[in-house]
């Protein structure tokens, strides 16, 4: 049976798509035949590398594929609404990512920004899309002050649509021990109890400029067993 998992984030530029190339990596070097919805891409223009490019260029043997494409760097439907489209129905990106699973044996979805960001004029979210396939969502939460609250605001819209949350990946980590913050450093105890799940990683900014097999192993030491690989909070960051 082929495992589907939402990936969505507390904003956007918090780590998503790293994060869900992480997963993707960890997949592939257990054997597993991976694939990588986005669910809308907005922002980037015909020809250049979006989200699923990304990941493409970091996990060379993962099957990528993008529901939408819009050029302004805006959410979904209003970057559809400014091109004359209604956006992507919930449906649509649903019924991409079975196709995806029927030669798959794990299907990454990531959305656009945050959980509830709208996907279309109808006002569907990633939440319709996640509820559609019945998978479980990873959160993906900025490191920095405010985190707290976003990831809790997102764990209560997952639990209000009886949603199973994944777990808290932190995404976006400074490279440098010296370069967190306080607040940085105590969200790291106080994410678990949001309501997201456990905390099952922290990435490190830059891990995207990687080659795969650097990036693959990064991506090793950076999350928890959970989701295939071998960092622990006690190992810290």
């Amino acid at each position: 049976m082929t495992d589907v998992l939402v990936v969505t984030g507390t904003g956007t530029e918090v780590g998503k798509t790293v994060a869900t190339a992480a997963l993707a990596a960890l997949a592939a070097d257990r054997g597993r035949r991976v694939a990588v919805l986005k669910a809308a891409q907005t922002g980037v223009g015909p020809g250049e590398e979006g989200d699923a490019q990304a990941v493409a260029r970091l996990v060379p043997s993962a099957t990528t594929a993008e529901t939408v494409r819009y050029p302004d760097p805006l959410a979904p439907a209003r970057a559809a609404a400014r091109v004359g489209s209604g956006g992507p129905a919930a449906w649509e990106v649903t019924d991409r990512a079975l196709d995806l699973a029927r030669e798959h044996d794990l299907v990454l979805v990531e959305g656009a920004g945050g959980l509830l960001v709208r996907l279309n004029a109808a006002g569907e979210t990633l939440a319709d899309v996640a509820e559609l396939l019945s998978a479980p969502v990873l959160v993906v939460a900025d490191p920095r002050l405010g985190t707290l609250n976003a990831t809790a605001l997102t764990a209560e819209a997952l639990h209000s649509r009886g949603l199973v949350p994944a777990g808290v990946v932190v995404g976006s980590w400074p490279r440098e021990a010296g370069e967190a913050d306080l607040a940085m450093r105590c969200n790291l105890l106080d994410l678990p109890d949001m309501g997201a799940g456990p905390l099952a990683g922290v990435l490190a900014e830059g891990m995207g400029e990687l080659e795969p097999s650097a990036f693959a192993e990064a991506a090793r030491r950076s999350l928890g067993a959970g989701l295939g690989g071998t960092w622990e909070p006690s190992d810290g960051v």
